[in-house]
């Protein structure tokens, strides 16, 4: 992993006031000594992971619902099985929740999870990461919050010149006792570093409404009645199917304040499921 990532996840965490979720655990049942029970058939022999009719699963991030990210996984997979021999499909969970889950269950084995919730899975140990994500040579990205213009909030980004026009402590005051909409509880730009900087400058708000998903975000904050304001990766509001439903949803959908880009790529980890030998391959490869 590149050695300069390190200083930005440092800042991502410091920020992170969440605590982790607890996992609760629960006695297997028991049969009752004397009590007759049935006869269970013997289990059938389990594929060996990689073939065909058994293959890897590379999940997605659950954003990347677009065609070019979509194809673009679908290259991976193929370049996977072409280096290493093994068979490789792509699937895109609908939340982080859910993919942690899948690493849980043994559904996933090849996964690009974003710092957060790539530590959720690394405490309960179903993942090691191997690479970080660079894209456009940058090694992170921003948040902001938007509201929309008729909900009586006002701007405090320049979008021509793309800066801030005010520290987030005045910028983000007009949020005191408003409804915000976050994305899911393990999103980084969608909840935890937003709701990191209104803790950090003491803006406490009314109980948030979780809509799963920075469009559906972006779609409450312009639809109303959801919630008071939101906060999405930039620039969610140009997600493609959010400008064909509502064409002039950048003029009603105002970004307030962008957080700097702070928030680390999706980390490409493989299962502790996988053998550590198909592992080193797939790393190497």
């Amino acid at each position: 992993m590149n050695g300069k990532v390190l200083p930005i996840i440092f800042v991502f965490f410091l920020l992170t006031s969440c605590s982790l979720p607890r996992v609760e655990t629960q006695r297997p049942e028991t049969s009752v000594p004397g009590t007759p029970t049935d006869t269970a058939p013997p289990p059938l022999p389990k594929l060996e992971l990689g073939l065909v009719e058994n293959p890897l699963i590379l999940a997605l991030a659950p954003a990347s619902n677009s065609q070019a990210q979509i194809d673009a996984a679908k290259v991976i997979a193929s370049q996977f099985t072409e280096r290493t021999g093994y068979a490789v499909v792509t699937v895109i969970p609908d939340s982080y929740t859910a993919l942690i889950d899948a690493l849980a269950k043994g559904n996933a084995h090849i996964v690009l999870l974003d710092p957060y919730a790539y530590e959720l899975a690394y405490q309960k140990g179903f993942v090691r990461a191997s690479f970080a994500i660079v894209k456009d040579g940058k090694a992170a990205y921003g948040s902001q919050f938007i509201a929309s213009r008729q909900g009586g909030f006002k701007s405090y980004f320049d979008a021509a010149a793309q800066t801030n026009t005010a520290e987030a402590s005045v910028a983000l005051a007009q949020f005191e006792d408003k409804k915000p909409c976050w994305s899911d509880e393990t999103s980084p730009s969608g909840y935890v570093i937003p709701l990191g900087v209104l803790n950090k400058n003491q803006i406490v708000t009314k109980p948030a409404a979780f809509v799963q998903g920075h469009p559906t975000v972006v779609r409450s904050v312009y639809v109303g009645g959801i919630c008071d304001f939101g906060a999405t990766y930039v620039d969610a509001r140009k997600f493609p199917s959010l400008e064909d439903q509502y064409p002039d949803l950048l003029e009603q959908v105002m970004v307030v304040w962008q957080i700097p880009e702070i928030i680390p790529y999706s980390i490409l980890a493989f299962s502790t499921n996988m053998p550590p030998s198909m592992r080193d391959l797939f790393t190497n490869s």
